[in-house]
């Protein structure tokens, strides 16, 4: 399963949950803001990430208005194991979304 969330995002929560404010320039970047985030944030001891293999990144750029007016967008590949049930993933990419909603 796949999600996309917005580099400025990213940046707001690992700043919320570490204190730091980080720079996005690639997908390692937000790679590791990711991971930061998944451990502050105690998801990753919660069951439903216990099938969590890893999660890819990716990077495009989304334009609004013009080719000056852009915005950073991850893409972020949720990769769990066979066994992990549809709704299973459902729940930990949506309590995982959940922490972008609040800044």
């Amino acid at each position: 399963m796949k999600i996309k969330v917005e580099g400025e995002k990213i940046v707001k929560v690992v700043k919320k949950v570490e204190r730091i404010e980080i720079v996005l320039e690639n997908p390692g970047d937000a790679k590791e803001g990711i991971d930061l985030i998944l451990q502050k944030s105690g998801l990753l001891a919660k069951d439903a990430y216990k099938g969590l293999k890893d999660i890819h990144v990716t990077a495009f750029q989304e334009y609004k208005t013009s080719a000056v007016d852009y915005k950073m967008i991850f893409l972020l590949e949720f990769l769990f194991e066979d066994s992990v049930s549809p709704e299973a993933r459902v729940s930990a990419i949506r309590e995982f979304q959940a922490l972008f909603d609040v800044v």
